[in-house]
């Protein structure tokens, strides 16, 4: 059997980890990527860096023409010699365009597979707590296909036989369209007291619910204001809910939080707070880049069985010595005899991953506290110290280990840029910020600071900032915002990433905001 030119992917509904892991292996294989428009753009971003990324556009789920063109689009590609996956939001075959596009690829004898995701009508009551199913809740589940457009028209279905039937039933739908199919349900006898739910932004931190007896749900989703479309779920499972509810009641749900670390860091960060229920924006103010010259480090590895010590002060700093050193016919039993300090566990983690033994971990983290305790283990006088660090790092330390009686070699090991890169799909972090639509925003060192104000300007940024809570990794980090008039409310007492997150939930909880 030829391999496939095209792979068809559910995407599920909304929350960018409910991709299958078969689909996500297809998405970072992908040299063309043809996502449906309500495909989250984190999902998007775990596709390759050069691959081709076509938003396909809602439109084509109104206009054949337009699907038509969707179906031209990836044949033509594929016979490019590109693989390609097409994304498709919730499952390819449910409801959806995936069948027919799938025809079209056979007619045009191009390979192709179908990787299924999990539907809408499923995932959302899912999260919402209301099983679609239950033991003593009837024997059958009913799908309606509803419509995203502005279409004010019920589907069309038996409503008479439908409304007779006892069981769950499970539509998503336009908001200018749920009200008619509650009334088609009511008009042809569905009882009015029967449980139900409308749920917007399913899956996502943006979720609500709205529930109520079927008669009461007709008039609060009039009046809720909501213009997205949602999952409407009638039946008595939606009694459930105040039991199984489970996604948003997490501690940080719905929270809007910023944050400002680089992209090439901030995936632990962005998947704690995705956890706890909120909604990182990735808004990077720094971009880690190898050194203008690399030779004072390049050198500095040649020679180290000179050096009492290496002192690392951040994770990317491991990785750009860890990196230099294994070139060149060098490798780690280079670093035997050498000793090694950390600041922080996540620095030290880094030297632990490549099988390095680290000597001395501050209990402060932050590059005041590197002196202390490094005296506590060894002498400084006469010390010879390696110090790979980055342009920007601080003076603090060297003139410390100097003051001490060390001889510090201080080399740039890597390049922290003032900019902030705006990638396709990124948050307008202005006009969040002016619409008062953000909850939190974390900085996690001094750098990241001075360049989101200088993407805002020094004026805008302290002005923005002044309602809404900021939460810095440390005292420096916390010293250099309030250097721009920015004041932290919230610092965790180590200065590390789960500290800083556990920070922000303590600072929630007792808000109650």
């Amino acid at each position: 059997m030829p391999k496939p030119s095209v792979l068809i992917v559910g995407a599920g509904p909304g929350d960018p980890l409910l991709i299958s892991v078969l689909g996500l292996r297809y998405l970072k294989m992908a040299d063309v990527v043809v996502h449906d428009h309500l495909v989250h753009q984190r999902l998007l971003n775990m596709a390759r860096n050069d691959a081709e990324i076509i938003d396909a556009g809602a439109a084509a789920l109104q206009e054949s023409l337009e699907q038509d063109a969707i179906s031209f689009l990836l044949a033509d590609k594929a016979r490019e010699g590109k693989l390609v996956v097409r994304l498709k939001w919730g499952d390819p075959y449910v409801f959806d365009s995936g069948a027919k596009e799938a025809m079209f690829l056979h007619e045009q004898g191009i390979p192709f597979e179908v990787v299924p995701g999990i539907p809408a009508a499923v995932g959302v009551p899912c999260y919402s707590g209301v099983p679609v199913t239950y033991p003593e809740a009837g024997d059958a589940l009913v799908l309606v296909r509803g419509h995203e457009d502005e279409t004010g028209k019920a589907p069309n279905v038996d409503w008479k036989k439908l409304a007779d039937l006892t069981h769950t039933i499970v539509c998503y739908a336009g908001a200018n369209q749920l009200p008619h199919i509650i009334e088609s349900l009511l008009t042809n006898g569905r009882a009015p007291t029967d449980r139900a739910a409308a749920v917007y932004n399913g899956t996502m931190p943006s979720q609500r619910t709205i529930e109520g007896t079927l008669k009461e749900l007709d008039q609060a989703i009039q009046h809720s204001g909501e213009v997205g479309a949602a999952v409407l779920i009638v039946g008595s499972t939606v009694n459930l809910r105040p039991y199984l509810r489970w996604f948003d009641t997490r501690p940080l749900f719905g929270k809007r939080i910023i944050v400002t670390r680089a992209r090439e860091q901030a995936g632990d960060l962005v998947d704690r707070l995705a956890d706890l229920g909120a909604e990182p924006i990735e808004a990077a103010s720094i971009q880690i880049v190898p050194a203008d010259d690399s030779r004072p480090l390049d050198e500095a590895c040649t020679r180290l069985k000179e050096f009492d010590w290496i002192v690392f002060t951040s994770a990317n700093g491991v990785e750009a010595f860890i990196q230099h050193l294994v070139t060149d016919s060098r490798d780690i039993r280079d670093l035997k005899g050498v000793r090694l300090c950390a600041v922080g566990t996540a620095t030290a983690d880094r030297l632990i991953k490549r099988g390095l033994t680290v000597d001395v971990i501050p209990e402060e983290h932050r590059a005041e506290a590197i002196t202390g305790a490094l005296q506590v283990k060894t002498k400084l006088t006469g010390a010879r110290i390696l110090l790979p660090r980055a342009d920007i790092a601080r003076d603090v330390l060297p003139r410390q280990l100097r003051s001490a009686g060390a001889t510090v070699e201080d080399v740039i090991a890597y390049r922290t840029l003032c900019t902030m890169p705006e990638l396709p799909g990124d948050p307008d972090i202005y006009q969040l910020l002016l619409q008062e639509q953000i909850d939190a925003i974390i900085f996690t060192s001094a750098s990241t600071v001075k360049n989101f104000v200088q993407y805002l300007g020094a004026e805008s940024a302290a002005d923005l900032l002044r309602t809404v809570p900021v939460a810095s990794i440390g005292p420096v980090t916390a010293e250099a915002a309030q250097q721009f008039g920015i004041q932290t409310s919230i610092i965790p007492t180590k200065y590390t990433i789960p500290a800083l997150v556990d920070a922000l939930v303590e600072h929630f909880t007792q808000t109650g905001s």
